[in-house]
């Protein structure tokens, strides 16, 4: 299957303003089953220079530098991608111990994963949501990753297009938030049972609901199987629908564009997403 995405973000600015360098996360992480076919963007006004990296994180990073005041600043990010369909099970848990959960990682991997196994949002009342859904899977890994996806599923969705994600405890008391919300508390009950996750940002691809606006899931590692998206705002396992963008320890770190701007100015943000 083939994807084409194209992405737009429109600043404006009722005065002439000096941007800083512009921090951009909008180019696609390529899985696998996913490989890139084309990607085009454009900027305006003209940059001076783009320099495109890769982060501490392994996401590709855009910075883009301008020498001159303006009063608006435009990004397109068009992405066409092959996409692939795959067995998301296809996995075998190894060692075999961490088939149930809470389990503890290889001592070498632990190391590497700490960023992703902080207590963030882990309070006592998700810990012990978390811990219900676990009994309830038998304590089986992959039973309670389903049962967790299956519980935030119910909740009730609310677009909130602005902000940052809801602290966990709260989008589990009022049950309802948006992909960034329910994501974070995916996140805070599986780093509970000593689970690595992680926050994605990127696009999902045939659900009305989604397709015009960035959408958020969550990644875990699994050992034996790497890293796993789950997709608690669809409730299922992510497959070859959704596109990556980011993928990071700190939802904060998502943001597809950054940076600050000098000068005394009200800015407004228009975007638009189109899956053609």
């Amino acid at each position: 299957m083939q994807l084409h995405v194209r992405h737009k973000s429109e600043y404006t600015y009722d005065s002439p303003v000096a941007l800083s360098p512009q921090m951009l996360y909008l180019y696609p992480r390529t899985y696998p089953y996913q490989r890139l076919l084309n990607y085009e963007l454009l900027i305006d006004p003209q940059p001076a220079r783009v320099v495109r990296n890769v982060d501490v994180e392994g996401n590709i990073q855009q910075v883009v530098y301008f020498n001159h005041p303006t009063k608006h600043l435009r990004v397109v990010a068009d992405i066409e991608l092959q996409s692939d369909d795959f067995n998301s099970f296809d996995f075998v848990l190894y060692p075999f111990d961490t088939k149930r959960v809470p389990f503890r990682y290889p001592k070498a991997i632990d190391d590497l994963l700490q960023p992703y196994l902080e207590q963030v949002g882990v309070s006592d009342r998700v810990r012990n949501w978390a811990r219900e859904l676990a009994a309830g899977a038998n304590w089986q890994t992959t039973g309670f990753l389903i049962a967790l996806n299956q519980a935030l599923r119910k909740f009730t969705y609310e677009i909130r297009e602005v902000g940052a994600p809801f602290p966990p405890e709260q989008t589990l008391t009022l049950r309802k938030g948006s992909c960034r919300d329910y994501t974070t508390l995916f996140m805070a009950a599986c780093r509970s049972l000593g689970i690595a996750a992680r926050f994605v940002s990127g696009y999902l691809f045939g659900n009305p609901q989604q397709e015009h606006q960035l959408h958020a899931w969550a990644e875990v590692y699994l050992p034996g199987a790497g890293w796993r998206g789950f997709d608690p705002t669809e409730g299922s396992l992510v497959l070859n629908r959704h596109i990556f963008l980011t993928s990071t320890a700190k939802p904060e770190l998502a943001a597809p564009i950054s940076g600050t701007f000098k000068g005394r100015a009200n800015s407004t943000l228009r975007s638009e997403l189109l899956f053609v």
